[in-house]
């Protein structure tokens, strides 16, 4: 049998004694314009995050966008124990990684590129005219980039996507 001091938050009408402060503490709207540059950086990439711990709290992603410019690359780097997914949304991405970044694929506009943790990769605009525009979402909420002193081989080997799509590899 309940007794009147037996009462939970829910009970209350409209009351909001110890209940989560969704209003403040729920769903966030992180414009465009207001992303946050102070992210550990790659030479030759631009990143922003838009949700991170900082920044909204986030313990297990952090996302933000990332620009290339044309015919730019990044240095060679890794995440350390992070995974990486990378959507393509405007430009042509060229990805190559390995212990000597000896393996290459590419992606364009509405692809998703997946890096697992501490794979040594480079991104590089495959465009010499536009710029490439991407989507990056990690598994933390900490932002990871381990810069890496990489001789690359010359010619990397060509790596085609297989996937239900492209079942005999597409680029």
């Amino acid at each position: 049998m309940a007794h009147d001091h037996d009462h939970h938050p829910h009970d209350h009408d409209g009351h909001d004694d110890g209940a989560p402060a969704w209003k403040h503490d729920g769903v966030r709207v992180i414009p465009g314009n207001q992303l946050d540059p102070n992210v550990p950086s790659t030479p030759g990439m631009d990143r922003k995050a838009a949700i991170n711990f900082a920044r909204v709290g986030a313990q297990k992603l952090w996302a933000g966008t990332v620009t290339i410019h044309p015919d730019a690359k990044t240095g060679a780097h890794h995440h350390g124990p992070l995974e990486s997914v990378i959507y393509v949304v405007k430009g042509r991405a060229r990805m190559r990684w390995g212990e000597r970044l000896e393996f290459t694929a590419e992606a364009g506009p509405g692809d998703f590129i997946y890096v697992p943790p501490y794979v040594p990769h480079q991104e590089i605009n495959a465009s010499p005219t536009e710029v490439l525009e991407c989507v990056l979402c990690r598994s933390d909420g900490q932002a990871v980039a381990v810069n890496l002193d990489i001789e690359p081989v010359e010619k990397p080997q060509t790596v085609l996507w297989v996937d239900p799509t492209h079942p005999t590899g597409g680029v």
